[in-house]
């Protein structure tokens, strides 16, 4: 006969959800940004307190280790359930984007605050507190209020925590090879999505894929006088100008060629799920922070079509020169990035082979064009059917207390795909904590405390719905 979840474990996380407020908030005050340029000695401390935290939250044989000459990793166990048991492998990131604007920021962005009257417990300010350092919390707040009821969770973990995700994951190919005995599991569970709307519980499905192509425009071998070369003279602003705008039709749509080749539509039973969907387009626009004078380039349930199932494009970055520095001069050299983002199933070379050839073909007046692709990744979809999404759905039900979701992902995990392949095609839930106002990677990133409180529940209650055959 099955038994029920002990309800003793989600008061346990009521009475303790204070303290993981504070834990949190002690992650988050290390600026352990991976970027370029950050000190990467602030990495190193952040993975030690993400291992005293596992550590003091029931996990064993925590360490901390290194994958070829980059930011730490951090792997624990807790395998107190014996081997008869299934076992979750947890997943979450430690690094943080840059802080961005100093001026944008309501509190410095590495000093967490706290705003009481955001939500029903408020909501947590800071660089990387729902992005992704929350996840961390969340996994092991779940396991501590286990084991302080003195009641082992029927399941064994994993976890590692890795501090190179905001940079592409450089070394968790090599990583996942190392220790690919050790990382044995039957599900992988990845706290780094989004959920639909603040409360709504959510799994996500898909995710789409990554393409960004850098375009350099040389004109001139320097700059020169604008008023004594202007008009015969080409500069490389207009000429990039030209290139990028032949980019969109007028209704926005993308004018490459085959833009949209090769996708692979929904299934019928996910186009179900998408279209059930809520939408409130007026709410959609200002969680985006769309302008009143600005127009929506899809409508209804398109919204998250053209979000989660079809490509899209856009211009990411542009450099000439800035208008605090110009003078009346024709600018020598510009750039731009491309950023594509590919849908589930798109093949990332195929549509190299469609992008690089539009920029580069007839450059305007003759300019010198060079393109380079920065980086490459293709997406990812799974259906949610089995056990594993079963168990998904009754937990994040009894933490959140409401049906959760399926959604898709505009964005992308890049090594979700290959993370799987190498621990034998394993089921993946992708369960997040991100809202549509959390604004993950801009400034004044937030954290909706309440639904940390139940993504701490639902993940609790996983814990025993996985072992609940």
């Amino acid at each position: 006969m099955k038994k029920t979840m002990p309800d003793e474990i989600l008061a346990q996380i009521d009475v303790g959800f204070e303290s993981r407020i504070e834990e949190l908030t002690r992650l988050v005050r290390i600026p352990s940004v991976s970027a370029k340029g950050f000190p990467a000695s602030e990495l190193r401390c952040s993975a030690e307190a993400v291992a005293a935290l596992l550590s003091d939250s029931g996990f064993d044989d925590v360490e901390v280790l290194s994958q070829g000459g980059g930011h730490p990793y951090v792997m624990g166990a807790w395998l107190g359930a014996g081997s008869d048991a299934p076992t979750l492998l947890l997943y979450a990131h430690y690094d943080v984007q840059p802080p961005g604007r100093d001026a944008y920021w309501r509190s410095p962005a590495f000093e967490p605050t706290r705003v009481m009257d955001e939500g029903e417990a408020g909501r947590l300010y800071g660089r990387g507190v729902v992005d992704d350092k929350a996840g961390i919390v969340v996994f092991a707040g779940a396991l501590r209020a286990w084991l302080e009821r003195g009641t082992p969770p029927p399941v064994n973990l994993k976890i590692v925590v890795e501090g190179e995700e905001e940079i592409g994951s450089i070394h968790l190919a090599d990583f996942l090879r190392t220790h690919h005995e050790r990382l044995q599991a039957d599900v992988l569970v990845l706290s780094d999505t989004a959920n639909l709307a603040t409360g709504l519980p959510s799994i996500t499905t898909s995710l789409r894929g990554i393409l960004n192509v850098d375009v350099r425009v040389r004109a001139l071998d320097h700059p020169v006088h604008s008023g004594m070369w202007g008009g015969p003279v080409p500069d490389a602003t207009s000429a990039l100008s030209r290139i990028l705008g032949r980019l969109f039709h007028d209704d926005g749509s993308v004018a490459i060629p085959d833009f949209e080749a090769d996708v692979v539509a929904p299934s019928r039973a996910a186009r179900a799920r998408m279209e059930a969907l809520p939408i409130d387009e007026a709410e959609f626009r200002s969680d985006v922070g769309l302008v009143q004078s600005a127009e929506l380039i899809a409508r209804g349930a398109e919204i998250y079509e053209r979000l989660w199932y079809r490509p899209a494009l856009s211009v990411i970055a542009l450099e000439g020169m800035p208008i605090a520095e110009a003078g009346n001069q024709l600018i020598a050299e510009a750039a731009a990035r491309i950023g594509v983002r590919l849908a589930p199933g798109q093949d990332p070379d195929a549509m190299r082979a469609r992008v690089v050839p539009f920029l580069a073909t007839n450059p305007p007046w003759g300019a010198e064009v060079k393109i380079e692709v920065e980086a490459a990744a293709a997406g990812w979809r799974m259906e949610p059917e089995g056990h594993a999404f079963e168990a998904a759905e009754r937990a994040l039900r009894k933490g959140y207390d409401r049906a959760p979701v399926h959604i898709g992902c505009g964005g992308g995990i890049p090594f979700v795909a290959p993370f799987t392949e190498v621990l034998g095609g394993i089921p993946a839930l992708l369960l997040g904590l991100e809202d549509p106002i959390c604004k993950a990677h801009g400034e004044n990133e937030s954290l909706d405390l309440a639904d940390f409180r139940r993504a701490m529940r639902a993940v609790a209650v996983l814990y025993y719905e996985i072992a609940a055959r």
